[in-house]
């Protein structure tokens, strides 16, 4: 104990009933009921599951504590005031008042729920006075973020959390910043929010500054703000602008991105605007000089050059042989065939070539090139390489119902007519005989050198068969044919040694009167051979009726020589002649008859 209250004079209390006190008896003396009723009277009346208002009067990292002028303080937890980081103590909060008392005695608020109860009328207010608005980014979703606002969870679309593109949302996250409300739906209790819009009606003024500054020509510089695959856009400060993927470099782009970087700043002139629509053109190679300006000098007309090809199209290739600087090479100068063919089966983009300029027009800024012309033209020697009765092997490049188009080499074609394919078979259409992309071997027939023409022939590679054929198939012949082809005017069949002959309906007749069929093997007369048409005339029915006729005559005659008593009865002139002339002789011969039986 203390000098001090060791010292100090001690009294009981003079209205202190120490007879009630022995006797266990308390009893509450006017002063102290007239306290507790003052005391219960300065708390505020408060109910469950209302909104109020405390004071914060304490802050740490797990919770807030709050004083709503209860008989004890309530303790929220921090985290649902993160959507405010500037909370400090002495602010005034809104509270909902879970239970005024739980087990351990303990006022159970929530700042959340409050928010909610009032959340949906303030948010709506927010969207009708176009108020600024301050939310927590929680977290990163489809195609945007999810925003606390108002213990309300709000979307904000990736579009409208600046005006310029984000490349990282994760960023943002766990962020406060300030937003307006910019649609509600009443119906899902949606709500969508714009940060980007906070910023716009300032940079609307800015760029009603800007454009009023700019002029056609005038060099600015700019920061790169978005690449697309058509172009990339400029921020001139404030303002945007787009550089056309032509108007990027002198030479072919295919991708912007390949020029330049985000965020790279360059210098750009602006080309055209238009304040109303509040666009820019600008333009990057405009600041470099023309290629063409620079093109060597010395450069002419059957100078060869080497370039790169940067566009296919069917007609042609266009080749860069310096940046800027491009040639076209038709299809018809990629070869010396006369085929007409596609450019895309000679070259392809990105091929390194070798032309030769045909022609050049500086002021047009025009180039053609070719790269036949690297190639000696094979006609200038088609005497020497092809020469009248060669022999050669060809491919089959085309039919045509009179021929085939075969191809010598490359630029060198020729014609088999049909009539030149086969000395035996009868041939309607070239398909018959060869196919498209077979070799075919040829002799040269006739050379057109004006208008690059070779006469070409297949079947004079053997020698005329017919010169033989007309010792076998002699007219009254007869061979065993078989039935390949029946037609409305007869039939087409087949003989040896590889040869056709024709047969009309009525030689097609067989002995039983049934006309011949189809792939029928029969024997056949040749009626007719002409050697220069080659042409074999056949018949089925002229065997057997050739042989009903022999029999007929035989018969005939046979009938002549009948006995005397049969024979009919001649007349006397008949007899006077045989009587007249021979009768001595009979009767000697008659004779030697009867004694010789």
């Amino acid at each position: 104990m203390s000098e001090e209250l060791k010292n100090s004079p001690i009294s009981p209390l003079e209205d202190f009933d120490w007879e009630a006190f022995e006797k266990g008896e308390t009893k509450k003396n006017e002063s102290y009921e007239a306290l507790e009723a003052a005391y219960d009277k300065s708390l505020g009346a408060i109910k469950d599951k209302e909104v109020t208002e405390g004071t914060v009067i304490s802050i740490n990292k797990r919770e807030v504590v709050v004083n709503i002028g209860y008989k004890s303080d309530g303790i929220i937890p921090y985290n649902e005031f993160r959507y405010n980081p500037d909370l400090k103590v002495g602010d005034t909060v809104e509270v909902f008042v879970e239970n005024q008392e739980d087990q351990k005695g303990q006022l159970v608020l929530s700042h959340r729920k409050a928010r909610t109860a009032k959340s949906w009328e303030r948010v709506n207010q927010a969207l009708e006075n176009d108020e600024i608005i301050k939310g927590y980014i929680k977290c990163r979703t489809k195609g945007g973020m999810i925003v606390d606002v108002f213990g309300i969870e709000a979307f904000l679309p990736g579009s409208q959390i600046d005006v310029k593109p984000i490349r990282d949302y994760d960023v943002f996250v766990d962020k406060t910043m300030e937003f307006k409300v910019v649609k509600i739906n009443q119906e899902y209790k949606n709500v969508v929010v714009s940060h980007k819009a906070l910023i716009e009606a300032e940079l609307e003024q800015q760029r009603k500054e800007i454009i009023a500054k700019l002029e056609k020509g005038q060099v600015l510089e700019g920061t790169v703000k978005n690449i697309t695959s058509y172009g990339v856009f400029i921020d001139l400060g404030g303002v945007d602008g787009l550089i056309h993927i032509t108007d990027l470099s002198w030479g072919r782009v295919n991708n912007p991105a390949d020029i330049v970087e985000p965020d790279q700043k360059l210098n750009v002139v602006i080309l055209d605007f238009d304040e109303e629509k509040k666009r820019i053109a600008l333009g990057l190679k405009q600041l470099q000089p023309h290629p063409w300006d620079k093109l060597d000098e010395n450069l002419k007309v059957g100078d060869k050059v080497k370039g790169k090809v940067v566009v296919m199209t069917d007609y042609g290739a266009f080749v860069e042989i310096a940046p800027g600087v491009e040639g076209l090479i038709h299809v018809s100068e990629m070869s010396w065939s006369q085929h007409l063919r596609s450019a895309q089966d000679f070259l392809k983009v990105g091929d390194e070539v070798e032309a030769v300029i045909l022609t050049l027009d500086r002021d047009e800024r025009k180039m053609s090139l070719g790269i036949k012309q690297l190639k000696e033209n094979p006609w200038d020697k088609i005497e020497e390489k092809y020469p009248v009765g060669s022999k050669h092997t060809a491919k089959v490049r085309n039919f045509t119902n009179f021929g085939v188009f075969v191809e010598l080499e490359e630029g060198v074609d020729g014609l088999i007519h049909i009539s030149d394919l086969s000395w035996t078979k009868k041939i309607k259409h070239p398909s018959e005989f060869t196919q498209i992309g077979a070799d075919i071997d040829v002799v040269v027939l006739e050379i057109d050198k004006d208008n690059r023409r070779l006469s070409l022939g297949h079947k004079q590679l053997e020698d005329n068969p017919w010169d033989n054929f007309e010792t076998i198939y002699t007219v009254g012949s007869i061979h065993e044919g078989t039935i390949t082809e029946l037609l409305d005017k007869g039939a087409v069949i087949s003989l040896p040694y590889g040869v056709e002959g024709f047969a009309t309906p009525k030689h097609l007749v067989k002995e039983d009167g049934t006309p011949a069929k189809q792939d029928e093997k029969l024997q056949f007369k040749v009626i007719e051979f002409n050697k220069d048409a080659k042409r074999i005339i056949l018949s089925h029915s002229r065997i057997f009726e050739d042989e009903q006729k022999a029999e007929a005559r035989k018969a005939k005659k046979a009938a002549g020589k009948q006995p005397a008593d049969e024979q009919p009865v001649a007349s006397s002139s008949n007899i006077e002649k045989t009587t007249l002339g021979d009768i001595d002789a009979l009767a000697e011969l008659k004779q030697k008859l009867e004694k010789g039986e």
